[in-house]
């Protein structure tokens, strides 16, 4: 296990060493977090990727980026594994401390080792339901599990993967996927059962501090059944750890097809009326990190002309895209996905740019004349 976490003074440090890249880092949970992270989450299952990645994430951390995001099931646990040797190579060489960096990573789903098993039932009955970890009726969909017994497993697991002794933040991965198959009243137990145990956990240093990652949760409407409140998140938080609990990030995607986070009005602050879910985790003191900024490569060409005008400066539509993302109010750092070096060197010339103004940003969202 490598000894330490994510700290203040750490980070400040890293960040004091790329005055290259002005406005690129956030206060965050008490951290410097750069305004653009390293996403983890395509790709094969091979080695071939393994080397892409380990390359991308040396280059990343060598040029100004110390915000790591993945998951237990990214890739079978390959994208997890990777880091923690990226991470032992590059401490054990003096080029990097642990205090410098800020490594996140999810629980909820179902993950195998890092290939498809021939039988995937009978693997994962093998080794969670005969070891008691997952008991009948405890999947959602067949695939997403939260119970508190299960979430300390992915917890253990990511750690060995990461070769961590403390997570910086550990997120309930896509919680919403519960409300498919229980009502909202059972959902809030079983989030305050998963909060209680982060809590517990960030008492012990296993993680420095816990938030949700999300897909539909904050975007859609509080009418719809995948809704999620960040009130009654807090409100959890609040009851299982008191005012000073560790709930203290989410992620959720935006980007400029899916724009949900800044302009629908669907988060309810008490006594303040209705916000957006960027305003409201502002309001709240919780971070926003912003995944899918490119949406999955989708966003990186062909868009309009004006952005370029929008986002000055910058040579690609990729680039325009990800400036869009950090440059948004209340985003501490947008995910993009880069799992080779061309990307690293590409999605790093936007932080070498301070970020959009605020202007840059509406002209967005100006009707055509």
């Amino acid at each position: 296990m490598i000894k330490g976490r994510a700290t203040t003074s750490g980070t400040a440090a890293f960040a004091a060493r790329f005055a290259n890249l002005p406005g690129n880092y956030r206060p965050a949970m008490d951290l410097a977090l750069s305004s653009i992270g390293i996403g983890t989450y395509l790709g094969e299952q091979d080695a071939r990727t393994d080397a892409a990645y380990a390359e991308s994430l040396r280059l990343a951390l060598s040029l100004g980026i110390n915000l790591i995001d993945t998951a237990v099931n990214y890739r079978l646990q390959r994208s997890e594994r990777v880091i923690g040797a990226v991470l032992k190579e590059a401490i054990a060489a003096g080029t990097l401390k642990r205090e410098e960096v800020v490594v996140a990573t999810k629980g909820g789903y179902v993950t195998f080792d890092g290939e498809m098993p021939p039988d995937p039932r009978g693997w994962f009955q093998e080794h969670f339901v005969r070891t008691g970890i997952v008991q009948p009726g405890d999947l959602v969909d067949g695939s997403h599990c939260m119970t508190p017994k299960w979430l300390a497993a992915m917890i253990e697991l990511s750690r060995a993967n990461l070769s961590l002794e403390t997570l910086d933040i550990y997120y309930l991965h896509n919680p919403e996927s519960q409300l498919s198959e229980v009502d909202r009243a059972e959902f809030r137990r079983r989030i305050e059962r998963a909060f209680e145990l982060f809590e517990q956990k960030s008492a012990e240093g296993i993680i420095g501090g816990y938030g949700v990652a999300t897909w539909n949760g904050f975007r859609v409407e509080s009418a719809e059944r995948a809704y999620l409140s960040l009130a009654e998140m807090i409100e959890a938080a609040e009851r299982v750890g008191g005012l000073n609990h560790h709930f203290r990030m989410i992620q959720l995607p935006y980007n400029l097809a899916m724009t949900e986070a800044f302009t629908a009005r669907n988060q309810a602050i008490p006594g303040d009326g209705i916000r957006s879910t960027l305003a409201a985790a502002d309001a709240a003191g919780i971070a926003i990190c912003a995944s899918a900024s490119l949406l999955q490569g989708r966003l990186g060409r062909r868009l309009p002309p004006m952005l370029e005008e929008a986002f000055g400066g910058l040579v690609s539509d990729a680039q325009r895209a990800v400036q869009f993302v950090r440059s948004t109010p209340g985003v501490s750092a947008a995910l993009v996905g880069m799992s080779s070096a061309a990307h690293v060197r590409d999605t790093i010339g936007t932080a070498a740019q301070p970020p959009a103004p605020f202007e840059s940003i509406m002209k967005l969202f100006q009707p055509a004349d």
